[in-house]
């Protein structure tokens, strides 16, 4: 198997490992658990599921750390195409993840607020819901930050994939048309919330981008061409 070749099945690999833990956290957990304005509900909620709301909270450091990985593998694949790209690339992606590592604290203080811990008997049941709200609240604030770096690394990672010449230019236009999209979210939900539904809606299709270059990658790899064929 040529080298290339191999790499963009290594990185197609971790990609789909990514595309399995990062929707756990991000979609099923709150849909699943959260109440959207019932503190009370919400609570009880995670204290009748705390396992699967602790698996969450291990998913999204999980995610961060599949998605450094999987920013190395594609630099391994694509910085022979493009060196400065490549490392801007890797540079957004660190942030990300960074960004991703932090905000898992906001989920941790929202368990421990609402478990009520010794140190907080100073505050009534409802004092301690309504905090862990908020801290939900923030966590959700923080993938909404989050999604400036989940869309801006996309930017370069499509036009390396445009130039590389061994995977599909469409796939490469597609990534860019998904990072703006990501950013358009991203700034709805800080500047508009009241239309952050109905953006995602309309933004929906594009993001299937990222799935789309991750069935291509674990599929059909990089279509490397014989040196002869390059040469002519």
């Amino acid at each position: 198997m040529h080298p290339t070749h191999k790499a963009a099945r290594v990185a197609g690999a971790v990609y789909l490992l990514l595309v399995v833990t990062a929707p756990f956290s991000l979609i099923y957990i709150p849909r699943t658990l959260i109440v959207r304005g019932n503190a009370t509900a919400t609570a009880n909620n995670i204290l009748a599921h705390e396992t699967l709301f602790r698996l969450s909270i291990v998913a999204d450091l999980i995610s961060s750390v599949i998605f450094i990985f999987l920013v190395l593998a594609l630099y391994r694949l694509l910085s022979g195409v493009n060196m400065t790209h490549a490392s801007l690339m890797v540079a957004l992606v660190l942030v990300s993840a960074a960004v991703g590592f932090m905000n898992v604290l906001s989920n941790i203080a929202a368990l421990t607020l609402f478990r009520g811990a010794d140190f907080l008997s100073v505050f009534n049941k409802g004092q301690l819901d309504a905090l862990g709200m908020l801290f939900l609240r923030l966590h959700g604030q923080g993938n909404v930050i989050n999604e400036i770096f989940w869309g801006l690394w996309l930017f370069p990672f499509g036009v390396l994939v445009m130039r590389s010449g061994f995977l599909p230019r469409i796939l490469g236009v597609w990534l860019i048309v998904n990072c703006f999209a990501y950013v358009a979210l991203s700034f709805t939900g800080l500047l508009l919330p009241q239309y952050y539904d109905m953006a995602f809606r309309i933004a929906f299709p594009a993001l299937f981008g990222e799935m789309a270059i991750v069935l291509w990658l674990l599929i059909k790899g990089a279509k490397v061409q014989p040196l002869e064929a390059r040469a002519a």
